[in-house]
């Protein structure tokens, strides 16, 4: 019997984490799963262990061997010449993707996941498979980058085209250009790369301008909605319904691959945008929407950035489960917010840094508004116009 859909979720995805002060924390996938509990969403038999990779030839559809071997070297070494010399090769021991015991385990124990929710939307285990741990999106087949050591979503993509032969859409939300993956397919004509984030003239890694569409036969593939810093709701939720639906319409694929970095909240640490919650409970809804008129129901969505770890990942990364069974937050009946679990906010309140949220949406005088709101608004529309303009 096929199920609605499927949480995936490795216990060694855990160990996921580069040291206690870094921006990278996997307490956001826990914080997650715990919200989905304590709503009664995510039963037990909703969750599925992916069995971990036995050996490289997965993590060598993308990935160069000597690479895999250095992030394996990261693994055990504190030898300082050795640790140069990855940091310098490999991008491995840099401050932005520190190297740390068992690195190679922890990060083939997110590819698994994304693998394993891939293999179950295409073999028609489920319509839909979540698996929040994955989405590193910034890691190259030689290198490290941008907190991210492999690339599951590209090794999950590649996977798709070789053993399902599917026609791939990857969606990337993450305030972040998601540079890994796009370059991985930037000559691939059956993958269509799509990023819609903050513009690389201000951010981290400096890329994803709308002429970068591709090469060779994979021209025409590729496209990029670079957002003006401090765009809010209307103006980022303009720029996706506008683009997406042309891209998909001109693409037809097979399936789905989305990456739900949440990032682009005014509360997040590392960027500029100022968005509110209210573009995360309408991007799995639109997704949602898309998958099940183009793809026959076939969504896998994965995870990705998102630093304010207490008061925002948890909410984001919830309202895509919620939406893949149907069951998305909504207003009460006399049009008041829905509040989170009491039991929720509690318990982790006590290790929260920050005062916890009481609902699910933000209170718009808590994010007050940016003074150049008309200005960036007319430069996102020309982006989505020049991003949009060779789709006939």
């Amino acid at each position: 019997m096929q199920a609605n859909a499927l949480f995936f979720h490795h216990p060694a995805s855990k160990a996921y984490k580069f040291n206690e002060d870094h921006p990278f924390n996997p307490i956001r996938a826990v914080l997650t799963m715990d919200l989905l509990k304590k709503l009664n969403k995510l039963p037990d038999s909703s969750i599925v262990i992916p069995e971990l990779l036995a050996d490289d030839s997965l993590l060598s559809l993308v990935h160069r061997p000597d690479y895999i071997d250095a992030v394996k070297q990261a693994s055990y070494t504190e030898d300082r010449n050795v640790t140069a010399l990855l940091s310098e090769k490999y991008g491995i021991g840099t401050e932005d993707t520190p190297h740390f015991s068992g690195i190679h385990h922890a990060a083939s124990a997110i590819v698994s996941g994304s693998l394993a929710a891939a293999d179950a939307v295409m073999r028609g285990d489920t319509l839909h498979a979540y698996h929040v741990s994955g989405g590193l999106h910034h890691a190259f087949p030689e290198r490290a980058a941008g907190f991210c050591v492999y690339n599951d979503a590209a090794i999950a993509i590649e996977h798709i085209r070789i053993k399902y032969g599917a026609r791939v859409l990857y969606i990337d939300t993450d305030v972040h250009h998601g540079d890994g993956v796009q370059w991985i397919f930037y000559n691939d004509p059956n993958v269509c790369t799509y990023s819609i984030h903050e513009t690389g003239k201000f951010l981290f890694p400096g890329t994803g301008y709308v002429y970068e569409k591709g090469n060779d036969q994979g021209f025409g593939s590729c496209f990029n909605i670079p957002l003006e810093p401090y765009t809010e709701d209307d103006s980022w939720l303009e720029s996706f319904n506008v683009t997406i639906h042309k891209v998909i319409e001109h693409f037809r694929p097979d399936v789905i691959v989305s990456q739900h970095g949440c990032d682009a909240h005014a509360f997040d640490p590392l960027s500029h945008l100022h968005c509110s919650m209210k573009i995360y409970h309408e991007i799995p809804a639109i997704i949602h929407r898309l998958a099940h008129e183009y793809t026959d129901g076939r969504w896998i969505a994965l995870g990705g950035g998102g630093y304010d770890i207490w008061r925002v990942v948890p909410r984001a990364w919830s309202l895509v489960w919620l939406e893949m069974i149907d069951q998305p937050v909504a207003y009460s009946g006399d049009n008041s917010p829905l509040l989170l679990p009491d039991q929720w906010v509690k318990q982790w309140q006590q290790e929260s840094p920050v005062i916890l949220p009481k609902e699910w949406t933000d209170p718009l005088e808590l994010l007050g508004q940016m003074p150049r709101r008309k200005d960036i608004e007319q430069k996102n529309r020309l982006t989505q116009s020049i991003a949009i303009q060779d789709i006939k």
